[in-house]
Parts: C-alpha cells; structure tokens; sequence
C-alpha cells in the first residue's frame, strides 16, 4: 500500500507539474501577434502527417534520418507500456494486461526490439556528438548549456531502455523461477541474453526487477517534466507546428497590413483604412511584434543544425546561423514570460531580440535564399524572423547597410535597383 501511495504522488505531481509548465509555454506563445492559419485544413493535415509523422524531410540524409526514425518510433510505441505501469503502480498489480494473451506477448517483444534500437540509436548519436565531433552538432552557439542538454538525454534515454531491458529480463528468470507474483507472461526476444548475467537468488532478482521498474517510471516522469526546459520540446510541438506551416510559395514575402491599407487610400480616396487603438509597428524589434507562429518556431527548434549547415551566408564564414536565430528568440521569449509572470504586464528591461540577442550583421548576411526553411526537420521558418527585424531596422530605424539604402534609392528615383535612369537602361544594346 504505501509502495502505491508513493506511486500515485509522482504520478499526480509529475502531471500537475507539466500542466503548469506546458500552460506557461502557452502563454508565451500567445506573446505574439495574431496570426490566422486555420485556412486550407486537409491540405495541412496532409503536411503534418507527412512531415511531422512520417518524417519525410529527415530523409535528404539518410543514415541519421532511420537512427531517429529507430528513436521516433522506439519512443512513441514504448511509451504504450505506460498504460500498464501506471496501472500496476496504481493497483498494485503485476503485467495488468497479459490477459491479452498471445497479443500480450507480441507487444513485449516489440516493446523489446524498439528499445534495443532507441538504444543503439542514442549511442550512435552520442558517439556523433562527442567522438566524431561532427561539424554542425559542435557550432559555438551549441557550447555550454546547449550541448549538455543534448547529452543530458541521450544518455537519460540510454538509461532508461537498459532499465527496462534488464527489468525484463530479472522478470522473466522470476517467472521461470515460478514467484507467485510473477506471473509467466510476455515474450523477451532481447533480454533474454542478460539473465545469465543475473543472481539466482530470487530475492536478488526481485530487488533488480523493482529498482529498475522504479527507474523506469521516475524517469519518464523526470523526462516529462524536463522537456519544457529543453529542445527536446519539439517531440510534442513538432506536430502542431507542421500542421500550422506556411503554405505559401517559398519566396513570397507577406504585406504589412498598415502599408497596403495606405497604398489602397493613394490608389483609391474612397478608400477608408480601417482604424485601430494599437500602436503601428513596421516589422519586429522584440519578440511581441513576431507573430504567435514564429513563437512556436522558436519553441519547436531541434537545434540540429540542418538549417545552419545549408545556409549559404554561414558556409562562406559569415555570422549569420540560422539555429542561432531560432534559439535567441526562444531565450527572449522565456525572460519576456518570465517577466509578464512577475510584474502582471511586461515592464520594459532595457533589452530587445534585435542588438540584445541578434546582431545587425547578422541580419544582413542573410541572402533569403530559403534554404534554410527548405531544410528544416519540422518546417520552422527563421527567414520570417529575419524579415521582420529587417524590416523593424529600415522602416523605423532608417538604418541599413550603405549597399541597401543605394539600391532603395535607386528604385525610388529610377524604378530599379541601378543607377541608371529608365531612359538609359537600353544603352547597352547599342555599343559593340
């Protein structure tokens, strides 16, 4: 009995603590501006399944694309087992489902090879990460906290799927022991192997068998609640984050609203623009003139790299890293919620997305090539956030690079980037 009050407690805590953590990460998404992407829902269905379930960009490279494919599907079918440990630990039961049968056996043993290749798949990783010393998993914005977290749960889920293979197999050499409580269920096609390894003493075996059932549980409570603090966040956003994408061409650039009501009054004086108590802001100096969706970019970042590694700006030496991006504007986010949280409204700390944490350099080594929103796992788009503090930087700031504000003069007085007058822009055509 008190085993199951001591197992009710985590659960109920573990549950109450990630509420209140995902309903906080909600709120910082709700920072940002409207924005409606409710338009076109089978079409974004469509893109979710495939994107986010089936995974279909994670394979322009394949071999890292099936390890996590091993990891993706080891995770999300596992986890099925949770049905039946929360029940035991409620109930004080023992494999509450192997009433199931030969159906009960089947899903152990799948239970068993997906966790055999979450492990293999995470050491694989690891050894990519801290051996191999791979490029675009070692860039500098990924130093300190960044890179610890990426260990921190590879190796909490090599952990955690040893645990669970050595609890099975003490299980199954309880079962042939014939313990009362352990009843013969379940088929172990991995752990099998380990219990030569193991004590014959059945109370040793018990202890194991309880150690690691604790281990495994404690852990994906401790997981849960750790995925708000970490990238790994993008294993429950990812899914609304691709059903939410941008469906637009690639390289059409939105209209702010204010500017093309102010065309429509030139073209037409019947025109009224529609009026509003807001103030007007041209572009994004902060992260609450970024759009709720851009929020959700930043929150369901991965920080793989991928964008960064094809960013033609970052491969020629440049500064600009898109994953930088992305991961500036979530750490923004996180100190403007926390300060929503303190004062009730946010009071103004001296600091801005734009200088604080994104450099103009940055910015304007940015080519807009999309690449980088081409290569993303799970369609975040960092060219949007580029955008709008560019756009913050020359249409209220007045400031821009000597070679952008030429060109805006030149298209302002001739009607073209260049400098030569519409009258002599076919001069060319007449010289040998």
């Amino acid at each position: 009995m008190i085993s199951q009050l001591i197992f009710i407690l985590c659960f109920v805590s573990a549950i109450i603590l990630f509420a209140k953590n995902a309903r906080q990460i909600y709120k910082n998404i709700k920072i940002g501006r409207a924005l409606n992407r409710n338009d076109k829902p089978a079409e974004r269905l469509k893109t979710m399944l495939l994107v986010a379930f089936g995974q279909k960009k994670m394979f322009k490279r394949v071999v890292p694309a099936i390890l996590h494919l091993f990891v993706y599907i080891g995770f999300c079918i596992i986890n099925i087992e949770m049905i039946e440990i929360v029940i035991d630990g409620i109930f004080g039961t023992h494999r509450f489902l192997s009433f199931l049968g030969s159906f009960y056996n089947l899903l152990i043993a799948s239970f068993e090879w997906l966790a055999f290749g979450v492990l293999f798949g995470c050491i694989i990783f690891f050894i990519r990460r801290n051996v191999i010393h791979l490029k675009r998993l070692n860039s500098p914005e990924l130093k300190n906290w960044p890179k610890t977290d990426a260990n921190l749960i590879l190796i909490t889920e090599i952990l955690l799927m040893m645990a669970f293979l050595l609890m099975n197999a003490a299980d199954q050499k309880l079962q042939l022991y014939g313990e009362s409580h352990y009843i013969t269920a379940g088929s172990f096609p991995i752990s099998q192997y380990i219990i030569s390894f193991l004590p014959s003493d059945p109370s040793s075996l018990m202890v194991i068998e309880r150690i690691c059932w604790w281990f495994h549980i404690l852990g994906v409570f401790a997981f849960l609640n750790y995925l708000p603090y970490s990238k790994h966040l993008h294993i429950l956003l990812a899914f609304p984050n691709t059903y939410f994408s941008n469906l637009r061409p690639k390289g059409e650039l939105t209209n702010m609203e204010n500017v093309t009501n102010e065309v429509k009054a030139m073209l037409d004086p019947s025109f009224t623009p529609p009026t509003t108590d807001e103030p007007v802001r041209f572009g994004a100096k902060d992260v609450q003139d970024l759009t709720w969706k851009n929020l959700l970019d930043a929150y369901t970042c991965t920080e793989c790299g991928r964008c960064t590694a094809s960013c033609p700006a970052n491969i020629t030496g440049k500064l600009l890293s898109p994953r930088k991006i992305m991961m500036d504007t979530r750490d923004r986010i996180d100190e403007v919620g926390k300060n929503i949280k303190a004062n009730g409204n946010f009071v103004d700390d001296g600091k801005s997305l734009l200088d604080t944490y994104i450099t103009r350099e940055e910015l304007w080594a940015c080519t807009s090539c999309n690449a980088c929103v081409e290569q993303c796992p799970v369609n975040i788009n960092p060219l949007e956030i580029i955008v709008e503090l560019r756009r913050y930087s020359v249409m209220e700031e007045s400031k821009a690079p000597a070679s952008i504000n030429a060109m805006l003069g030149n298209v302002e007085n001739n009607g073209a980037p260049w400098k030569y007058s519409q009258m002599d822009r076919a001069n060319w055509t007449s010289q040998q």
